[in-house]
């Protein structure tokens, strides 16, 4: 695709982020996936108005795609966000196994209004056991079981 296809879906999730704003739907954040050249799906940012605080605009839109193909995978699709992607938003885009990222604000633009994301930036680097939440690991062996079930399953459907 040439530069100007790319702005022009880069577009379309900068005016979703300004609608988001304006419609009071959540953050000023907003995400397109393109297939082959066509929009097939877009998000927003909805942690607000759904009280879930998963819901950031490529989360939805990665929702909203996976449905929309009928599959977890979604290789040969590019996402298109107005801000660098937060750490779970970026890992569910690897987990999506989107192609590429196009993105306009940065997340130290992000940061300047509040939505600083440095500290889990910072956060999930860490040992399990340096982080500033509190983990614990429990029941290894009890868990340990289900692991070993998916490793020997034969109709297991991988990813």
């Amino acid at each position: 695709m040439d530069k100007a296809l790319h702005e022009r879906f880069l577009r379309e999730a900068i005016a979703l982020s300004l609608e988001s704003v304006e419609l009071g739907r959540g953050g000023p954040f907003g995400a397109v996936i393109v297939k082959d050249g066509e929009i097939i799906a877009r998000g927003f940012n909805q942690v607000t108005s759904c009280c879930d605080p998963t819901a950031h605009a490529e989360i939805t839109a990665i929702r909203e795609a996976a449905a929309y193909l009928n599959r977890f995978d979604l290789s040969g699709c590019v996402i298109y966000t107005s801000t660098e992607p937060c750490p779970m938003c970026l890992a569910a885009i690897y987990w999506a196994r989107l192609d590429a990222i196009y993105y306009a604000n940065t997340r130290e633009d992000a940061a300047a209004i509040g939505f600083d994301d440095a500290r889990l930036y910072r956060e999930v680097c860490l040992a399990p056991n340096e982080r500033t939440m509190p983990m614990r690991r429990l029941l290894a062996d009890e868990a340990h079981i289900a692991l070993q079930a998916w490793l020997v399953k034969p109709d297991k459907v991988s990813y």
